[in-house]
């Protein structure tokens, strides 16, 4: 109730004793109606301070939300820089492994140039025409002799790397890092094909020709994680160039691809404990060191990948497995 109802209906009472004959009433205020005013008076207060509250609660709260949203802004720049450090820490990485595998690509070659014949001594007597046909009939008999044994050997890979100067390579030498299916899709010129582009942490996918289109989906594959050996050559098959390897296990009735530990991420390398040797920039078909490698790699009965017993693991993360395969081969 306000003052001007409360002043309107003592106005309607003191109308009505006025034509009823009564006296008028004393113009003070009685105590009910002094009580009633001051009631109202307190009420009317008691508003205004919690409207005052309400409107300073509500200037606050648009205060906060300007806070946070500045805050948000703020957190989404650190996030941005943070992102941007990771991505140059990770390129200066892989710089860095590139240019220690060229160094030793380099050191190798050296090491492999032989050395510059002696020249000849102007004092030093001229051999004979004798002498010098029977030394050409002893190299032709010796060439004959090689292309023998090269032939008997063909098509094993432990003979090929017995003819090899180097001794026998070890799965260091294998550049062997997780890598992203990102697409999927059918070779055009087979049915058992699959064109795959995969990121391996360089700065563009990668394409990779599979054999696995006989053995799941495209859909299967999308967006998992695989193991690829990357310093492979690049080779065109049936006319589209293949720039890595997906590594898969295999037995009688089925081939998969391996499958790196939780939390892997493209880029990173598959290691082995005890072969800590960097891995060559890129490998010589002609050495064959793929095939050298091939007999000892194997699923172990708890579906390991290993070589020589020794697990394909990421430092850090975990083992590579095969989903479903045990005791097979890798392929």
């Amino acid at each position: 109730m306000t003052l001007l109802h409360i002043s309107c209906e003592a106005q309607h009472i003191f109308t009505q004793r006025v034509m009823a004959g009564e006296s008028p009433p004393d113009p003070t205020f009685d105590p009910k109606e002094e009580k009633q005013m001051m009631d109202f008076l307190t009420q009317q207060v008691q508003m205004l301070k919690e409207k005052a509250r309400l409107q300073a609660s509500v200037r606050e709260e648009k205060k906060l939300l300007v806070e946070n949203s500045k805050l948000k802004k703020d957190i989404d720049e650190l996030k941005r820089k943070l992102q941007e450090t990771q991505r140059r820490k990770a390129m200066k990485l892989h710089q860095e492994r590139v240019l220690t595998a060229s160094v030793t690509a380099i050191k190798t070659a050296l090491s492999e140039v032989p050395a510059p014949p002696e020249p000849m001594s102007a004092s030093k007597p001229q051999r004979s025409n004798t002498h010098i046909h029977s030394e050409g009939r002893r190299r032709r008999d010796r060439r004959g002799i090689r292309e023998e044994v090269g032939g008997a050997s063909k098509g094993t890979a432990k003979t090929v790397c017995g003819l090899e100067r180097d001794p026998r390579p070890d799965i260091s030498r294998l550049d062997l890092r997780i890598g992203r299916v990102l697409a999927v899709r059918k070779h055009p010129d087979s049915e058992s094909l699959y064109v795959q582009e995969v990121d391996v942490g360089d700065s563009a996918p990668r394409t990779v020709v599979s054999e696995l289109a006989n053995h799941m989906p495209p859909e299967q594959l999308q967006d998992t994680l695989a193991i690829l050996l990357c310093n492979v050559r690049p080779v065109k098959v049936r006319g589209v160039q293949s720039q890595a390897r997906v590594l898969c296990a295999i037995n009688q009735h089925r081939m998969e691809p391996l499958t790196p530990p939780t939390g892997a991420q493209p880029g990173d390398r598959v290691t082995f404990q005890t072969y800590p040797g960097e891995a060559e920039r890129e490998l010589n078909p002609k050495r064959r060191v793929w095939e050298c490698l091939l007999p000892d790699l194997r699923i172990d009965e708890r579906g390991v990948a290993t070589y020589r017993d020794v697990a394909f693991e990421v430092r850090g993360k975990g083992l590579c497995r095969a989903p479903t395969i045990s005791n097979g081969g890798i392929k």
